[in-house]
């Protein structure tokens, strides 16, 4: 795979994509953007089993291009204004449905689109200059953008995420530690993004499949039903190798390796 709008490299079965626009602070484009939502929606049936996402030069993302996204977007009528909503909305899909976790390495600035990305991951991890910023409401527009609505309450609490919402204004990392956006705050975050990807990428990553899939799934059931969708995901991988091999190990009093089978 050979992307045009951003790079990409895979290390050990994790792969990382990195924004790489850094002297605009690696803004979107509707190119980007579009091509994002297709690369998560290819990676299927890859064999990379974790995924990062990081920005260049210090910065994670700015969100969409001023120029090249938001001026074009005033001359346009409903249709094609809802083309784009549904194409971004859909890269926040192709993020939640690809199989791997996906793990956001946030510095600097992580803005609009940018923290929806870092909000859209399974993981974030911020450097202490990470400011993030769901800046809508700055540009006339609500905070409901690529299902900030409904994913930011289930991770900060509805009351903090109607404040960043309703102000737009700035989360520093250590409120985003605290408040549970961030997993961990690190000097280098990228670093501790690939060490946890590399760890997720040698376990049992039919499992991690799973456990991201009724995760979001289980949002939209009640308790019992979730119940009941977890004893058939489980009963399932109960027949998979990595389950006995892990069976076999601990016999053997040994480490399991797992290969995801």
């Amino acid at each position: 795979m050979s992307p045009k709008h951003f790079q990409w490299r895979v290390e050990d079965r994790v792969g990382v994509i990195t924004l790489n626009r850094p002297e605009r602070k690696n803004p979107l484009t509707f190119e980007s953007y579009a091509e994002l939502r297709d690369f998560f929606n290819s990676l299927k049936n890859e064999q990379v089993k974790a995924i990062v996402i990081t920005g260049a030069g210090g910065n994670f993302c700015s969100g969409g291009d001023v120029h090249e996204i938001i001026g074009p977007l005033t001359k346009m009528k409903l249709p094609q204004l809802l083309e784009f909503t549904r194409m971004t909305g859909d890269l926040v899909k192709a993020m939640r449905h690809c199989p791997q976790p996906v793990i956001a390495a946030v510095e600097g600035v992580c803005a609009g689109a940018g923290a929806i990305l870092a909000m859209a991951s399974d993981l974030r991890y911020a450097a202490p200059s990470a400011k993030v910023a769901f800046l809508f409401v700055r540009v006339g527009l609500a905070g409901c953008d690529m299902g900030a609505c409904a994913i930011l309450p289930r991770i900060i609490g509805q009351g903090r995420a109607a404040e960043l919402l309703y102000t737009g204004r700035s989360m520093s990392a250590e409120e985003g530690r605290e408040w549970g956006f961030f997993n961990r705050v690190s000097d280098s975050p990228l670093d501790a993004a690939l060490i946890t990807a590399k760890e997720l990428a040698a376990g049992p990553t039919a499992a991690h499949a799973v456990t991201k899939k009724m995760l979001h799934q289980e949002w939209n059931v009640t308790v019992d039903q979730a119940i009941d969708m977890e004893a058939v995901a489980q009963a399932e991988l109960m027949q998979t190798r990595d389950f006995l091999r892990a069976y076999e190990a601990f016999a053997a009093k040994k480490k399991p390796v797992f290969q995801g089978d």
